[in-house]
């Protein structure tokens, strides 16, 4: 079933203070004072908003990837193009990921951040067992996580967490919230739970074990388990109903939201029974996350090289694949990319002129690019 196009949520009601206002007072019913309130004081984030041009506002959307271990290279690369922020890969580790140089890393991470008033979002995938960039890992990871009781899940993430605030990293990919029950299936490793209710107890126990010290995100949103085949070579498809899927996937999703995630990250899974789209391209998944679990963070995409490297025609433009994310309701789109892009057909300038010139023509709304990067700059204040 395909369901009706996204319908505009704000994200900041993930901020204090959202959602309807109080009714307003008539003059009647108002109380005169003898002099007028102070104005209240600007926000910084709509100062930094109105300032910022329509590329500007798109580039601040992206979270990128470029190789290497030097903190100046990797802020230079960030001002470059006046990025939202950087993911940070097995090689951008100082000591390799078995026995990382932490303190190199937040010397390097500093070094991204500087001194600003917004720092770029820095992320990393720190899942803990099969997925670890920066090791070794301090606690167990969701291959041992599922036996246990699930206390031991909140410890291990919080365990996970110090370390990576303590090394500067401000957001952690690394909540996977994929069922799987099938020790064959390539998330089945990652998976915290074989079952609904074991997966979305541990999930939610994950995001307090992160607390406040980084960022929180579910994936591979809608569910990597019920669509087998690995992502990173192909679309992973399944015929899975949307009564099933919200019997079943949905589940750890919407504890993972309940427990207060910042984040959910989009799979390049196709439900047919859905919309024929992988969801990360699909207004139909992102309009079931808004509006049917209730989120209202951002969300962000899966590796968009994925799509590339899916060997589909139809996601072989890396231009065309950016500005269907961000049309099917999309806040941050995510691209792990070489030293030189051009070697995979990327230019990073062409995608942000080509997603500018695709909320000109009113493809993507203006309206939730506004949205997003308001909300994605009051994160950033506060890392």
């Amino acid at each position: 079933m395909l369901l009706a196009p996204v319908l505009l949520l704000g994200v900041s009601g993930c901020m204090s203070g959202a959602g309807p206002s109080a009714e307003r007072p008539t003059p009647a019913d108002t109380v005169p004072t003898a002099t007028p309130s102070p104005s209240a004081a600007p926000d910084p984030a709509e100062a930094a908003l109105a300032a910022m041009t329509l590329e500007q506002k798109i580039a601040s959307l992206m979270i990128l990837h470029t190789p290497g271990t030097d903190g100046a290279a990797q802020r230079a690369f960030v001002d470059r193009y006046g990025l939202g922020g950087v993911i940070l890969m097995g090689a951008n580790i100082p000591g390799g990921t078995e026995t990382s140089d932490t303190a190199a890393l937040a010397a390097m991470t500093a070094a991204i951040r500087g001194d600003d008033e917004f720092p770029p979002f820095i992320g990393i995938d720190q899942e803990g067992g099969e997925v670890v960039r920066v090791g070794p890992d301090p606690a167990p990871g969701a291959d041992q996580l599922r036996g246990l009781p699930v206390e031991a899940t909140e410890a291990a993430f919080q365990a996970r967490s110090t370390v990576l605030a303590a090394a500067g990293v401000s957001i952690n990919f690394g909540v996977v919230a994929d069922i799987s029950a099938d020790p064959s299936s390539f998330i089945y490793g990652r998976s915290l739970g074989g079952d609904a209710a074991s997966a979305g107890a541990r999930v939610s126990a994950a995001v307090t074990g992160e607390g406040d010290r980084v960022l929180s995100t579910l994936k591979h949103f809608p569910g990597h388990g019920a669509a087998p085949g690995d992502s990173h070579v192909g679309i992973p498809s399944t015929e899975m109903r949307y009564v099933d899927w919200q019997r079943q996937e949905a589940a750890p999703f919407r504890a993972g939201i309940d427990a207060g995630a910042d984040f959910v990250m989009f799979g390049h899974l196709a439900y047919p029974a859905v919309d024929a789209q992988p969801a990360s391209l699909s207004s139909a998944w992102h309009h079931i996350l808004r509006e049917q679990l209730g989120f209202t963070g951002l969300s962000i995409s899966d590796d968009m090289r994925m799509l590339q490297d899916s060997g589909d025609p139809r996601y072989a433009d890396p231009v065309q694949n950016v500005i269907a994310a961000f049309a099917a309701g999309t806040s941050i789109v995510l691209y792990t990319l070489p030293a030189d892009p051009a070697t995979i057909g990327v230019d990073i300038d062409a995608l942000i002129s080509g997603a500018a010139d695709a909320v000109r023509s009113g493809h993507i709304s203006a309206e939730q690019i506004d949205t997003d990067a308001l909300a994605a700059l009051r994160l950033r204040e506060n890392i």
